[in-house]
């Protein structure tokens, strides 16, 4: 009897983290994607027309597969999000609550080493999904999206959203972090994947003749792997794909001259 209480009360804390979740993120993901939409695909879309990177838009039909696919990965998203939870209310995880056990300096550089770390997760983990069976029969959801739009940025096959969420276990098994730290990093990660795919460049041009600039990542450069494919794996940073040669030999080019005419004709061929 009791054992059937206890698994009761597990299943019932379980049910109430997924929903309280998925509602966190469908609010994270509706405010970031739908903000950056309205400003760039509504009220100044002419006013950015020079920044557009393709200079079609989507289709509405386009829209609504990646919003509703987006909604079935934060299912997949919660359901981690809440075993994680669980697991820290009882002490399986290494997520603290007080600053002061680690430090100020420590908050700081872990905010940053997280980010790398998911850096790296996301290049090999998308190197791996463009495996011609997985990519095939997973990843091909969402490369559907030819030309991006900021509804796109969760727009993954229910597997592939397993393996994105992989990254979070991996962190919060293996290293201290401040619950604020993750909430940083979480919404970091949600913000550069909605400009990764919104269609439009907003970084300074000249921005990678800098010393640290020449390693950021910019919407061009994601833009170019929905388009091309077998280019530009990397999410935050632009280093793996330096490292391993793998960037587009017209990135550089094409994030420099936003012309329509260049645009035209960076996009023309997906051979090129």
């Amino acid at each position: 009897m009791t054992h059937h209480i206890l698994l009761s009360v597990t299943l019932q804390e379980i049910i109430t983290r997924w929903m309280l979740v998925w509602g966190i993120l469908f609010l994270r993901y509706t405010i970031v994607a739908g903000a950056f939409f309205l400003v760039f695909y509504v009220v100044w879309r002419q006013r950015w027309a020079h920044k557009r990177i393709q200079p079609k838009f989507p289709k509405q039909s386009q829209y609504r597969q990646e919003f509703l696919y987006s909604l079935a990965t934060m299912c997949v998203f919660a359901c981690v999000a809440s075993l994680i939870f669980i697991a820290r209310n009882n002490g399986l995880t290494r997520i603290y609550s007080n600053i002061a056990d680690f430090g100020w300096w420590y908050w700081g550089a872990s905010v940053l080493l997280v980010i790398i770390l998911h850096d790296t997760y996301f290049y090999w983990t998308h190197r791996l999904m463009h495996h011609p069976w997985l990519f095939k029969w997973v990843h091909r959801v969402h490369h559907e999206s030819h030309n991006p739009s900021p509804w796109a940025a969760f727009s993954f096959h229910p597997l592939e959203a397993v393996l994105e969420a992989g990254i979070l276990p991996l962190l919060v098994f293996t290293m201290p972090l401040h619950w604020s730290a993750l909430f940083i990093f979480l919404l970091y990660m949600m913000v550069m994947n909605v400009i990764g795919h919104l269609g439009y460049e907003i970084f300074p041009k000249g921005m990678h003749g800098h010393p640290l600039g020449r390693w950021q990542n910019s919407s061009t450069h994601h833009n170019m792997h929905h388009h091309f494919v077998h280019y530009n794996f990397g999410l935050y940073f632009n280093w793996w794909d330096t490292w391993m040669k793998t960037n587009h030999p017209k990135y550089f080019e094409a994030y420099d001259k936003l012309a329509k005419a260049k645009q035209e004709e960076i996009f023309a061929s997906k051979t090129a």
